[in-house]
């Protein structure tokens, strides 16, 4: 039985995290020059994908865990890895930092959540930790000291704005998704790839790409996509409750978001907000709406969308998405937060009109006021 609790959320995507100075670093990797670099400079290379494979394949126990309300990418990411590792005989401890510990109705269509344990109940000092979809250390919440008292720390991550953290660091920011990294590993692994890890990456997949949309989608991720279908799940009912499983409460919701729709034409900037008063007034969560952006960037008048959502902290979880005119990873950053080019998120402080007055600062190259 698993001890998660669902949501009824039916989100599937974040928005990018805050950067974090606490971190494991080890020396930079001097492999290949076909490796990938990184934001910070570190290199993903051959050699850096054979050494956790290899480290994988001699282990006996791995405790694994994804960030903070994960999205299919997180959770797709660890427990498709987590399967290829239970095949092979490996005892596996998989978590996420919520409390209280929900998830979306659509994770009940990924097989292995009986994996899954509460974070009192994750090890303290684990010989062997894997990460997945974690820009920093921040992500993890109540499970980074485990992570900063691992002996080895493997980081699987495919954000630009990644701390680059770990023992050995798999971070590709050119990669579509963290499940498509973990595909490659799982075959530098060796082993058949499963049905129950085909059908979890496949989730994160195509949630993380918009149903294979993004610039980031490569000839090889769309024959990984193939290769992962060949496995037999239902590929329409995923793709229903991943897309086409809203209530009425979200849909009145949104309705409600729309009509607050504002326009800033010389930032090219389309934005909207939600207060915690419309949340609790609708029944909706805070993580209910992750959705709502992708509604709001269709507007062929602006090339960033942006959405404000209260916090039960009074702050605003801000998300930004752009059609490809703005680099959203540097402007989140300016405000502690990160993500990719295109996708990106941060916390403000401020109100709708002073976080927005900031962002458009910042769009338009302007010095940020305090």
């Amino acid at each position: 039985m698993s001890w998660v609790v669902r949501s009824g959320s039916r989100s599937s995507r974040s928005s990018g995290s805050r950067k974090t100075t606490r971190s494991r670093r080890a020396s930079t990797s001097t492999g290949s020059s076909t490796g990938y670099i990184t934001r910070r400079g570190l290199r993903m290379t051959p050699e850096d994908l054979g050494r956790a494979a290899e480290v994988l394949r001699g282990a006996d126990r791995v405790a694994m865990a994804c960030h903070v309300n994960p999205d299919a990418d997180a959770l797709g990411s660890m427990l498709g890895l987590a399967h290829h590792l239970v095949a092979r005989g490996t005892e596996i401890t998989c978590s996420f930092p919520n409390n209280p510990p929900n998830l979306p109705r659509w994770a009940d269509m990924l097989p292995g959540l009986e994996l899954l344990v509460p974070p009192n109940r994750f090890p303290r000092s684990p010989a062997l930790m894997v990460t997945c979809d974690c820009a920093s250390f921040d992500r993890l919440g109540m499970l980074e000291p485990s992570a900063t008292a691992a002996k080895e720390l493997i980081w699987i991550d495919h954000h630009r704005s990644s701390d680059g953290s770990g023992t050995i660091r798999l971070v590709d920011p050119d990669s579509s998704s963290t499940c498509e990294l973990v595909a490659r590993l799982i075959d530098e692994i060796g082993g058949e790839l499963t049905r129950e890890s085909a059908l979890c990456l496949y989730a994160g997949l195509v949630t993380d790409t918009g149903r294979f949309q993004y610039e980031a989608v490569t000839s090889q991720t769309l024959r990984l996509a193939a290769r992962l279908r060949e496995h037999d799940f239902d590929h329409a009912r995923l793709s229903q409750v991943l897309y086409e499983d809203n209530g009425a409460a979200y849909l009145r919701l949104v309705g409600r978001a729309l009509s607050r729709l504002q326009e800033v034409p010389e930032a090219e900037l389309v934005w909207t907000y939600l207060t915690q008063g419309d949340l609790v007034e609708s029944g909706v969560g805070p993580g209910d709406t992750d959705d709502l952006i992708d509604v709001l960037r269709t507007a062929r008048e602006a090339d960033v969308a942006a959405i404000l959502k209260q916090q039960r902290d009074g702050r605003f979880k801000v998300s930004v998405r752009s059609r490809g005119g703005h680099d959203l990873a540097v402007a989140a950053a300016a405000f502690g937060g990160g993500g990719h080019r295109l996708a990106a998120g941060y916390t403000s402080e401020h109100g709708p009109a002073g976080t927005i007055e900031r962002l458009v600062q910042v769009l338009r190259g302007q010095p940020v006021t305090s």
